[in-house]
C-alpha cells in the first residue's frame, strides 16, 4: 500500500520578498515540528496565501513537494535548500510525481485529503533563490509537487503517514506535466485530462 511519509510539515506567513514590497508571498515556510495542527478545508491552521488566485483555496490547501528531489537541486543549482524551500506545506518521502494520482484519496491523521492537480511552477520560487529560470527548470524536470483538496477536516501531525486508501485514476502527476508542457500537443490526451472528475477546474480551464 503506498504510504508517504511526512519528513516536515511547514506553514509561513505572508511578507514581502526582500526590497519588493509590491510582492507579497507566503513561499517562506517554517516547519512546525511535532505539534498537532488543524487541517481545515482551505488550509494548514496558521498557514497564508498571498496570491489566492494560484494557492490555496478549496482544491489547492495543501502543497506536498518530494523530499526526494531536493538532493537533485541541490547538486545541479549549487545551493543549500532548507525545508519549506518550494513554499510546501508537506516535504514528503515516498510519492514522487509518477507515483502519485490525481483522485489519489490518503488518509492522514484525522483527516482525509485527495491529490488535486500538480503544483505550477512560479517566478516566487525563482525570486526567493535568486535563480531566474528555477520555475523553467521544474517545468522541464517535472520535479513539481501537488496540490491535495481536504475531504475531511481534521487533526493532523508530522508524525502521522498519509496511506492511500482510495485510487480513483490511472493518471499520475507527472503525466498532467507531461501532457500540460509538451511543445506538441497531444489533443486526445489533454481531452482525458479535461474529463477527469478529480483533476482540478483552474488545471482544465488552462488546458
Amino acid at each position: 500500500m503506498l504510504t508517504g511519509t511526512v519528513f516536515s510539515l511547514n506553514k509561513g506567513k505572508t511578507r514581502s520578498m526582500g526590497d519588493d514590497h509590491d510582492v507579497l508571498s507566503a513561499i517562506f515556510k517554517h516547519s512546525i515540528g511535532e505539534e498537532p495542527i488543524w487541517l481545515s478545508s482551505s488550509n494548514l491552521e496558521g498557514d497564508e496565501q498571498a496570491d489566492l488566485v494560484n494557492h490555496g483555496g478549496v482544491d489547492k490547501a495543501v502543497c506536498v513537494y518530494p523530499y526526494e528531489h531536493y538532493t537533485y537541486w541541490q547538486e545541479r543549482l549549487d545551493l543549500s535548500l532548507p525545508v519549506g524551500a518550494f513554499g510546501e506545506n508537506i516535504t514528503m518521502i515516498g510519492v514522487k510525481e509518477a507515483d502519485a494520482h490525481i483522485g489519489d484519496t490518503w488518509k492522514w491523521g484525522g483527516a482525509i485529503v485527495q491529490i488535486s492537480q500538480p503544483r505550477r511552477p512560479c517566478f516566487k520560487v525563482a525570486k526567493r533563490h535568486g535563480i531566474k529560470k528555477f520555475p523553467l527548470y521544474i517545468q522541464e524536470t517535472g520535479y513539481s509537487g501537488y496540490y491535495l483538496r481536504v475531504l475531511q477536516e481534521g487533526e493532523v501531525s508530522v508524525n502521522d503517514p498519509l496511506v492511500l486508501i482510495e485510487r480513483k485514476s490511472d493518471i499520475s502527476v507527472e503525466f498532467v506535466n507531461q501532457v500540460t508542457y509538451s511543445r506538441n500537443k497531444n489533443l486526445d490526451a489533454i481531452e482525458k485530462l479535461k474529463q477527469l472528475t478529480e483533476l482540478s477546474d483552474a488545471w482544465k480551464e488552462s488546458l
